[in-house]
Formats: structure tokens, C-alpha cells, sequence
């Protein structure tokens, strides 16, 4: 349809949109087209992505009154929700069951028979899929992380190596089979996973049976403690492992032959899933790994992460979009790995691709542009910290090191001009001691109300006194050592501290003096800042060879 055949109809609504205007899911719309011959056609998009005018949604819903009344699929999950609360995994198990035609479970009644109802026009296959899309739902507006979220299981699949028919497909902690049955889709693909939790284990078998997928087998356990695969290998793993858990069995596995980079520290769990996901690959073999985005450059893995790098192992990390985990705010990375074919050492040329994708939205291309991505050679990586953060190394490849060092000179020459204008001229006074005759304390000023504190800071209250001349004077080098105490803590309102006497206006020329010299101070330690970056990017580009010395 052409821009302007779209625009006759008016505004344009995907399926997802049509879900949220009518309260049900995205496959109730499926089903809906499918079910209903008067369903408005597509106005517009593609095969796979239909566009409808809203218009004829809309009246669509008023004919059908789903837009005025509860639809059956929401009043399943709201049933379901009262009978299971908090255990919902374990409702979604119970009726799967159901409609994969187990005899054991006994659903709640309310349950039973609403599922009766929607099964009579529902496929099985489309009434579970529409109950996990809402549970992965609700689980996003709860913040939870028992699923993997939507827009990290579109990541992993975009950057998912294209696997060939017979393939085996690995994931040690797949939950409820989401990540596991989005990647490995392709039919006759063999797909292997484990999960701690019974139900969600069980959970994601039986929607394998219900899509009819034989090559899916998901067991239940610990996959750390007790490995369910201990001889699979397998062209493809990937894995959304547990964040920040400390308890993953480290003391009882120190001496397990899967560290073969390293034996992870307590605090580095999700590279302890890292190597169990690499100990399960054949030679050529791959593994996608989520990552929260300090394990890119935590202390406590640095041995590991340089083992990755060294041999080679570790072939792209890419930094997903703010939003991209939607259970938290916490950036997240996607770590590709592949296990080398032969056991030689690593070519002296062999790279690191960095991909930045934070300036994106989490919803918009997964394409890098040619500014978010670089290879990074592994030398460069083998330091200290061996930090493979994204953007860490995006930012020294892409910085405009000639307008930076310009600019920066310029700013550091105006600041010295400032300087000079800033450091006032000083005649010859009466000598040292001449100030010494008469003077008062800091504490007869305070008891005769002509100081208060504005914090620690002693101000001026009276037009008798001037502030910058009474801080002016506190802050000589003999008034410090007064209120310097033994342990060498230094106290501005030293009460013990003494100043001149004098009057109100020749106090002012000593305030304007002493104004004058703190401004030149702060002028000075900002000059020092400049001067530091300034010799940081001069440095950093002749390294690069952004910059050159002049002949």
C-alpha cells in the first residue's frame, strides 16, 4: 500500500497495539484473525507485520463489545491469579498439563473451567503461548528477573550465529524455556536445558511438547552442583545466568575440571556460568551469555577475563541499550564466545570486537553504526585490568584528539591571562610584627556578636566587620598552626585564632587583598585540572596516532 492509500484510512495500529486497546494479548489478536472472517484486513505494513486502520479496529471491538467487557483470556489469568498468587509459575504448569492431556492435575475449579471454555475455540499450543506472554508481562511491570526479558531474548537471537539443520542448542539456566525456544527455532534443531526450579522446568517441556518441538528434552537442577549434560557438547549455549548470586557452590566445586580459565571467586558467579557455558561447546562451538556490566571489569575477574582474551575465546562484547533488562536500570552486556578449532596458540593479529549500543533506544535497531562498533587488538586488552567494557574503547578510537587538544590549550592560555589579571599588586608594609600590636580574639568577637557561622565558616554580623578581611587573616599560617589541633585537624573557627584591629574601611582593603588571592587559588587549581587533560590527550594521541609531533 502506497503512503498515500495508507493515509486515506488514517492512523495505522499493529497487533500489539490492537492487544493493549482490547486488554487480551497478542495472541488473542492471532486468534481473533484467524477466528473471525469480518476481522478488519491489514491497511498497510508487511506479511509478517500487518498495519490496520484504527478506525475499523475500533469498530470492530464496539460490534464484538471486547472493548467493553472483560475477555476471556483475562478472565482466565485473573482467575488464575487468585487461585496461585505469587506461585503462578506452578498455575501455568497445572494447566499445560491440562491441555497436553495429562490426567494428573487437578486444576481449581474457576480455572478448570475457563480453560474448558477457551479450549473449545483455542488452540492449546496458542492458549499457553498467550499465558506466558502474560506472565513475561507482568513479570516486566514487577521488576522480577524470573524471565528473561523480551528485548534481551531479541538481542541474543540478533547476534546468534546462524546454526545448520541438526544442530544442538544448550541452555543451563533456561527458566521457563523462553530464551532456549526463541533461539534454537529452526525445526529438527536438538535443544538441551536445565533449570533449578521444578515448575518452571516442567513448565518449559510442556510447551515444547505443546509446539510439537520432539528435539526439546529441559530437565530439572542445579546446574553448578549437579550437571544434568555432563557429556554434551553442543554447537551453540546460551545462557541468562543468576545475577549477583554468592551462594553458587564454590567451596564444594574448587577443585571441578570446568575452571579451565580460572576458579571464579565468590563474588563472580556469572563467570562461573560463564565456563560451565563453555565447558558444554564442541570445537567451532559458541556461547551468548547476558552479563551484567561490572563483570566486564570487576578486580576479582580479571585472571579470567585475560584467559578469555588471551586464547583467543572471547570474540565480541556488546553493550545492549538502557531498558534492554527490563526487571532493573542496570546496564547489561552480551559476552560471544567461541571455543577455537585446534588447541594452537592465538594469532598475534586476532582481535576483540566492541560494539556500544548505549546511545540506543532498546527498542530500535540492534545494527551497530560504524561509530559504535571496533576491533580492539588483544594486546591492547592484556593490561592491568583488562576491561572489555564497549565503550571504554569506543571512546579513545573515536575522539576528535586534534579539536580536543586544541581546545583545551585554548582554554588553559585564557586561564593564565585570567590569572595574571587575578593576582592583585602589593606594596611594601610596615615590616613582619607590625600587625602584631593590637588584636582580638575570634572568641571576644563571637561573645560581643559581631561573628556567626554559616557552617563551619565564621561570617561577618555586623557592619563592623569585614568577612573576606576576618577569614582573610584566619586562614595565615600563624592562625592555622592555632587551630591546628595534635592530630593535625584543622578547624576554620579556631576561637583561640587572633586578627588585627582595625577600622571598617581599612578591613576592607585587606577583604579585597585577600578576595583577590583566594580567587587567584581557585583560578590556579582549575589551570592545574587543564593542564592535566591537556597532557592526558596530548599523550593518549600520539599513542593512537590521532596526533603527531611537527617536523
Amino acid at each position: 500500500m502506497t503512503d498515500k492509500a495508507a493515509s486515506s484510512v488514517g492512523p495505522l495500529v499493529t497487533g500489539s497495539e490492537i492487544a493493549r486497546l482490547a486488554g487480551v494479548t497478542r495472541a488473542a489478536v492471532s486468534n481473533w484473525r484467524r477466528r473471525y472472517d469480518d476481522f478488519p484486513a491489514p491497511a498497510g505494513g508487511a506479511t509478517n507485520s500487518p498495519l490496520y486502520a484504527l478506525a475499523e479496529v475500533q469498530e470492530w471491538l464496539d460490534r464484538q463489545r471486547k472493548g467493553q467487557e472483560v475477555a476471556p483470556e483475562v478472565e482466565l489469568w485473573q482467575a488464575m491469579r487468585a487461585a496461585y498468587g505469587e506461585q503462578m509459575v506452578a498455575g501455568l504448569t497445572e494447566v499445560a498439563a491440562v491441555l497436553a492431556g495429562e490426567q494428573g492435575p487437578r486444576l481449581p475449579d474457576d480455572v478448570a473451567t475457563r480453560v474448558r471454555e477457551l479450549a473449545r475455540s483455542d488452540a492449546p499450543v496458542d492458549l499457553v503461548n498467550g499465558l506466558t506472554e502474560r506472565f513475561m508481562d507482568s513479570a516486566r511491570r514487577a521488576g522480577s528477573d524470573q524471565v528473561t526479558p523480551e528485548r534481551v531474548v531479541r538481542a541474543v537471537c540478533h547476534f546468534a550465529p546462524e546454526l545448520p539443520a541438526g544442530s544442538t542448542v544448550f541452555d543451563p539456566a533456561c527458566g521457563i524455556g523462553v530464551l532456549l525456544l526463541s533461539v534454537a527455532f529452526r525445526e529438527g534443531t536438538r535443544c538441551c536445558g536445565q533449570e533449578m526450579d521444578h515448575d518452571s522446568a516442567r513448565f518449559a517441556q510442556l510447551r515444547a511438547d505443546l509446539l510439537a518441538r520432539s528435539h526439546v528434552r529441559v530437565v530439572a537442577g542445579d546446574s553448578l552442583r549437579a550437571d544434568a549434560w555432563p557429556d554434551l557438547k553442543a554447537d551453540l549455549v546460551v545462557c541468562d545466568p543468576p545475577a549477583g548470586v554468592t551462594e553458587w557452590g564454590r567451596e564444594e566445586l574448587l577443585l571441578d575440571s570446568r575452571w579451565e580459565l580460572g576458579t571464579p571467586s565468590k563474588a563472580e558467579g556469572e563467570l562461573a556460568w560463564l565456563q560451565h557455558a563453555y565447558a558444554h561447546t564442541e570445537p567451532g562451538g559458541q556461547v551468548l551469555m547476558v552479563m551484567p556490566a561490572s563483570v566486564a571489569y570487576r578486580k576479582a575477574g580479571r585472571r579470567i577475563r585475560s584467559e578469555l582474551v588471551r586464547r583467543g575465546i572471547v570474540r565480541q562484547v556488546v553493550a545492549l541499550p538502557p531498558g534492554t533488562a527490563t526487571s532493573h536500570s542496570l546496564p547489561v552486556h552480551l559476552w560471544c564466545l567461541r571455543r577455537p578449532e585446534n588447541a594452537g596458540g592465538v594469532d598475534a593479529n586476532h582481535t576483540v570486537r566492541m560494539v556500544d549500543l548505549t546511545g540506543n533506544s532498546p527498542d530500535g535497531s540492534l545494527e551497530p553504526r560504524a561509530d559504535q562498533v571496533t576491533d580492539v587488538p588483544v594486546i591492547e586488552l592484556l593490561d592491568d585490568t583488562v576491561d572489555l567494557t564497549p565503550g571504554s574503547h569506543l571512546r579513545s578510537r573515536h575522539r576528535d584528539f586534534p579539536g580536543e587538544y586544541a581546545a583545551l590549550r585554548k582554554e588553559l592560555e585564557d586561564q593564565i591571562r585570567r590569572l595574571d589579571a587575578l593576582l592583585p599588586e602589593f606594596a611594601a608594609g610596615g615590616g613582619p610584627g607590625s600587625l602584631d600590636g593590637a588584636t582580638t580574639s575570634v572568641a571576644d568577637l563571637a561573645r560581643a556578636g559581631l561573628v556567626t557561622y554559616d557552617g563551619s565558616e565564621p561570617v561577618s554580623a555586623s557592619e563592623q566587620l569585614d568577612t573576606d578581611y576576618l577569614q582573610g587573616f584566619l586562614r595565615s599560617s600563624a592562625n592555622v598552626r592555632r587551630a591546628t589541633s595534635a592530630s593535625g585537624t584543622y578547624r576554620l573557627d579556631g576561637r583561640g585564632s587572633r586578627i588585627p584591629r582595625m577600622g571598617i574601611d581599612e578591613q576592607r582593603r585587606y577583604g579585597a587583598a585577600f578576595r583577590a588571592l583566594s580567587a587567584f587559588e581557585e583560578g590556579m587549581r582549575k589551570a592545574d585540572e587543564l593542564s592535566r587533560q591537556l597532557a592526558e590527550v596530548a599523550r593518549d594521541g600520539l599513542a593512537t596516532g590521532a596526533l603527531a609531533p611537527e617536523e
